[in-house]
């Protein structure tokens, strides 16, 4: 049994941490299921997630990456006022 506090966190039991593999960091999913609800960990191997990116078509600079990003970031700051 776990009780919710007032900034909607909950704590969850040692046991049932210790069943899912849960440990510091890691996070889980609620998934609705038959009007309940299920808590899941929410772990993928790293692999699954190849190809999911494309490879750009050609090398980029980490100068070039962080221009880009703080070119978005400028653009999306802007946008918001």
């Amino acid at each position: 049994m776990s009780t919710l506090s007032t900034k909607g966190q909950i704590v969850i039991p040692k046991e049932v941490r210790d069943k899912l593999g849960l440990q510091v960091g890691d996070r889980v999913q609620f998934i609705e299921d038959n009007g309940g609800f299920r808590l899941v960990p929410a772990t993928r191997d790293i692999k699954t997630l190849k190809g999911v990116v494309p490879r750009p078509k050609k090398p980029v600079s980490l100068e070039e990456m962080r221009a880009s990003v703080a070119a978005r970031a400028a653009r999306q700051l802007r946008s918001k006022r």
